[in-house]
């Protein structure tokens, strides 16, 4: 395995952990001064307690080089339990870490230049972008330099060290916005303006103060336009707002998202504008075009001549004309349209895990094809920059691994948090769930019916991103009979494209172990009823609306007497009696 020096930033951090942390061992340091220390360097308790901690890996916009691939199945194997964990938001986690060896496994991720700093606790978290960018045949600009630059001007950054809540900011390289800019604190869209001459310039949208938890909120578009040399300013004014305004008392009124009903927009807004005009004075103002952009460049993708581009972003049609088992991969996973020719596939991982084999296997194949990788929001992994003659070794060495289903914009493709295996606040097993589902839509022959994203979270607080899916699920515990049973909560309807965000309704809560067959039926109805083209929001429409879907799944609403049906009162990969047992918050997504 390839290592390199170790940052000397990243060597001071990994320095302090370790006499912060045998501070803490000796009793020196008060368990909620050492919290609040662990999670700023993205160490995250588990609810198994005692020293047992999530390790989250930072990935900036989800980018991978071979030997980072290859330093995590290290990780894996020796700190963690042979996987790690892809997340919505292009980190990787690892669970089970005794905290003793912390400081060991932070020198070993900076080896190769990787960090969890910040990934947790009240700071800049994880800036993502779209998987394509640079790849994409839509894209206005490639943001990949651009999400690097925030990664890079936040990161240790003294503005973000103690703030009032976790802040995110998520990059997208055109108005599909698969890189999901409208839900986050800071979304950027790459788009274009005409100018007077008549030329074309390019530049972003910036929206502010989304958000999802319990209480999900929109994010709203700052400005019409805002210039390349403006947006690393712009991002530290909405920082700096936030900071200097955001509630420091209330935990669940914190996000930034809150600032629109304290303030109204308007005035928020403008105290955003007003920032970045006089930001000019500090000394450390981020204008101009930062060095990364100045050196990678930014320009788009382009679109091929005479080729019609592979559709992407959430409701994407994909038509599997082709029974070989390549060929159903080609016609999901493959991305094709860019002006330079190349594609981009997708290595599923089913539930975002990847074992330690398939790391090293994957890390090998990135090397042998010389391509780019990346993570993507929906926990799978995506080869770019391929020739059309690389595909079918791509698809042979990803059989090998168990990683080539045709899962891309597929129903089989469910997201989900981790749930109650490790978080201290989810009271369902929705990994569990997710894994049923997909074996329930496998036995329906349902599991590659297009367009439609199932998401899971274990709780309200929608890690699983369950209110921006066309079927979302969040674990709640039901009574029933006089015991406490698993249960879920579905919505229907959820999206988020075009610079618009549709949260999901609710349509009923279920038992855990009846909400597989209710996504059966829905997906089965909207598989036969849509019309050519229809996307799952429009047909939710078009039927009646949630109301109308969920009554015909009323009947799945029913718990049968525990003697009747036992296993309505145990969890998914539990073998006991349902407990919703919640810790104390430690701040999961």
């Amino acid at each position: 395995m390839l290592q390199r020096e170790i940052d000397p930033e990243a060597q001071v951090d990994i320095e302090k952990f370790e006499t912060q942390l045998a501070r803490y061992l000796a009793g020196e340091l008060e368990e909620d001064a050492f919290r609040v220390f662990r999670l700023n360097n993205g160490i995250y308790g588990q609810r198994q307690g005692g020293h047992h901690q999530m390790v989250r890996v930072k990935v900036p916009f989800g980018s991978i080089t071979p030997e980072q691939l290859d330093m995590f199945a290290h990780l894996a194997e020796t700190y963690s339990r042979g996987w790690g964990h892809l997340t919505t938001r292009q980190n990787i986690q690892f669970h089970f870490v005794d905290l003793e060896q912390v400081p060991a496994l932070m020198r070993d991720m900076a080896s190769v230049g990787l960090t969890s700093r910040e990934a947790c606790g009240d700071t800049v978290r994880n800036v993502m972008g779209c998987h394509l960018a640079g790849a994409c045949p839509h894209e206005a600009l490639d943001i990949s330099p651009w999400a690097e630059a925030a990664h890079q001007h936040f990161l240790h950054n003294p503005l973000s060290q103690r703030l009032p809540r976790k802040f995110k900011i998520n990059f997208s390289g055109c108005e599909t916005d698969c890189g999901q800019a409208m839900f986050n604190d800071v979304g950027v869209i790459a788009t274009t303006r005409t100018l007077p001459d008549g030329r074309r310039e390019a530049g972003f949208r910036v929206f502010i103060a989304g958000g999802l938890g319990a209480n999900p909120h929109p994010a709203l578009a700052l400005e019409e336009f805002t210039a390349r040399e403006d947006l690393l300013i712009t991002l530290e004014s909405v920082l700096r707002v936030f900071s200097n305004h955001g509630n420091r008392d209330n935990k669940l009124r914190a996000r930034m998202k809150w600032l629109v009903d304290t303030m109204g927009w308007e005035d928020l807004q403008a105290r955003v504008l007003k920032e970045r005009k006089l930001l000019v004075a500090s000394s450390s103002w981020p204008g101009g075009l930062p060095e990364s952009v100045q050196q990678h460049g930014d320009a788009p993708a382009g679109l091929g001549q005479g080729v019609t581009p592979t559709p992407v972003g959430q409701g994407t049609p994909v038509t599997l004309s082709r029974r070989d088992p390549y060929q159903a991969w080609d016609d999901a996973n493959v991305v094709r349209g860019v002006a330079k020719g190349t594609v981009s596939a997708v290595a599923y991982a089913r539930l975002g895990d990847v074992t330690t084999d398939q790391l090293r296997a994957l890390a090998s194949i990135q090397r042998e094809l010389r391509a780019d990788v990346r993570i993507t929001n929906r926990q799978n992994l995506v080869f770019r920059d391929l020739t059309e003659a690389q595909l079918p070794l791509l698809h042979q060495r990803l059989a090998s691994i168990g990683m080539d289903k045709p899962g891309a914009e597929l129903a089989r493709d469910v997201v989900a948090c981790p749930g109650a295996d490790t978080c201290n606040l989810a009271v369902t097993q929705s990994r569990g769930l997710a894994d049923a589902i997909g074996v329930a839509l496998d036995a329906a022959g349902l599991a590659e019916v297009d367009g439609i994203r199932t998401n899971i979270s274990g709780c309200t607080n929608s890690c699983g991103q369950h209110h921006i899916s066309d079927i979302g699920f969040f674990g709640a515990e039901r009574r029933a009979h006089g015991q406490s049973a698993p249960g879920y909560q579905l919505l229907l309807g959820g999206y988020v494209g075009q610079e618009k965000i549709h949260f999901g309704q609710k349509a009923l809560r279920l038992p855990a172990k009846n909400a597989p067959e209710a996504v059966v039926r829905v997906v089965q109805r909207f598989n036969d009823e849509r019309n050519a083209g229809e996307v799952f929001r429009s047909w939710v429409d078009r039927v009646g609306g949630v109301t109308a879907i969920a009554d015909g799944l009323r009947d799945l609403d029913e718990f049968p007497t525990p003697e009747d049906g036992p296993e309505y009162y145990v969890d998914y990969d539990e073998t006991g009696p349902y407990v919703a047992e919640v810790g104390d918050s430690e701040c999961a997504t």
